[in-house]
């Protein structure tokens, strides 16, 4: 969005609010949900503050416009509707028609999605965004599409992974053994921090906090969005920029719920939610660029990680091999192609 510059019309500050308050109530009067044409509920595994669901909404809001209400769709964030493990069940059967998922739970059902959060594979977002918008990208989506689900368009960012502790600072890959942490139920990042000498224990996002606060685990890892929009560092003392991986969030959708879509109307889904998407990759650039200043204010410690030494550390062992193994060679060449070597 362009910045305000001020003009010769200055409208009052009642009737700014007279006009802003009337909004929802004309889109209500204009496309009432009970006559759409089409209804699909929208399932998100964060805060409703979350950058993800404020595009979110501005999608679905335009795609109500965009089809004079022939589309209804409601946002369910923060785990409304299921565990984010449940939600996959449901975005596969039908119960729920559009899904935000991390690419590193999706790889619990198609394996390759995984592969965008190898181990100490990306520098930076640069590198990300080569891959995602490129072949790999391209090469995931055609594997998802085999599945009862799809992918609607661009993946969002969910960014660079940092690891979180309450009982001791992590710098060095040697600080990490025994360190006992929940991840989420991803494979690729239990294989990551075992290689490594952790001590991993997945764990669904919608246990974490009281998991951290009860102390089961004395740690996690996160983009700094969610350390913050789920308030984790009210259970955690210290932060260290590992940036150990990046994940992203693919918009799913269930395939059987879109073919009943007129062509017009799924173009304008794709169109909008790819729109929403760019939106989401800025307010994520622009967080991460204020995020640990105010995370800092209210108590986290942080601590800058050399992430050399834990690639040497992972290309020491079997890790890299077993994964390339897994992904197989096309995937593991459109990685390196923008990670270069691994292991």
């Amino acid at each position: 969005m362009p910045p305000f510059r001020a003009t010769s019309f200055r409208p009052s500050r009642r009737a700014v609010l007279a006009a802003v308050g009337a909004m929802p109530l004309v889109t209500i009067l204009k496309y009432p949900a009970d006559a759409a044409e089409f209804q699909f509920k929208y399932a998100t595994g964060q805060d409703p503050t979350h950058p993800v669901n404020i595009r979110a909404q501005e999608a679905i809001d335009r795609i109500r416009e965009a089809t004079s209400g022939r589309l209804d769709i409601k946002l369910f964030p923060a785990n409304q509707l299921g565990s984010d493990t449940d939600l996959l069940g449901q975005v596969r059967n039908g119960g729920v028609e559009i899904f935000n998922l991390s690419s590193l739970i999706l790889a619990t059902f198609v394996p390759v999605s995984g592969i965008t959060s190898m181990g100490f594979a990306f520098n930076d977002y640069n590198a990300v965004w080569q891959a995602m918008d490129g072949d790999l990208g391209k090469h995931i989506r055609a594997e998802i599409a085999k599945t009862p689900i799809m992918t609607l368009g661009k993946i969002w960012d969910n960014g660079f992974r940092h690891v979180t502790s309450s009982t001791r600072v992590i710098k060095t890959a040697d600080d990490i053994k025994g360190f006992k942490m929940r991840v989420p139920p991803a494979p690729a990042l239990t294989s990551l921090f075992k290689a490594i000498g952790a001590a991993p224990a997945p764990i669904n996002f919608n246990e974490l906090y009281s998991a951290l606060q009860t102390v089961v685990v004395e740690g996690q890892e996160n983009p700094l969005a969610i350390i913050a929009t789920a308030r984790l560092y009210e259970v955690q003392k210290t932060c260290s920029l590992t940036g150990h991986v990046w994940d992203g969030y693919w918009v799913l959708g269930n395939k059987r719920a879109f073919a009943k879509l007129p062509a017009d109307v799924q173009g304008i889904v794709g169109r909008e939610l790819d729109r929403s998407a760019d939106d989401q990759r800025a307010d994520i650039a622009a967080l991460n660029d204020s995020l640990q200043k105010d995370l800092a204010a209210k108590g986290l410690t942080f601590h800058t990680v050399d992430r050399e030494p834990f690639r040497k550390a992972l290309s020491s062992t079997s890790f890299y091999q077993e994964w390339k193994d897994k992904y197989g060679a096309t995937a593991w060449e459109l990685l390196e192609k923008v990670s270069g070597k691994l292991g």
